[in-house]
C-alpha cells in the first residue's frame, strides 16, 4: 500500500532552485532517504524504495551527499585491519 505524504511551498522555492514541482519531489524524497540512512532509520533497501530507485542506484548515489555506504567505528576499523 502507499500513501501520499504532502507538503506545501512557496513557489518561490521552486523558482530559486530553478526545478519543477515533480524533479523537487523526487529530489525531496532521495534527500530524506539518504538522511534516514545515514541516521540509521532505513536500511539500504528501504531507503532505496523510498528514492524510487534500486538499491544499487542509491548506494552509488551516497557518494554525491558524501554519505559512507559503511560507518565503521575507529575499534571496528582497528579490529578489521589487525585482521586483514
Amino acid at each position: 500500500m502507499k500513501r501520499v505524504v504532502q507538503i506545501e511551498l512557496p513557489d518561490e522555492i521552486l523558482i530559486t532552485l530553478k526545478e519543477t514541482p515533480e524533479e523537487l519531489a523526487k529530489e525531496i524524497r532521495t534527500l530524506a532517504a539518504v538522511k534516514f540512512y545515514q541516521m540509521g532509520k532505513l536500511s539500504s533497501g528501504r531507503a532505496a524504495e523510498l528514492a524510487g530507485i534500486s538499491r544499487v542506484s542509491f548506494l552509488q548515489s551516497l557518494s554525491r551527499y558524501k554519505v559512507p555506504i559503511f560507518e565503521l567505528t575507529s575499534e571496528e576499523l582497528k579490529e578489521d585491519l589487525k585482521n586483514a
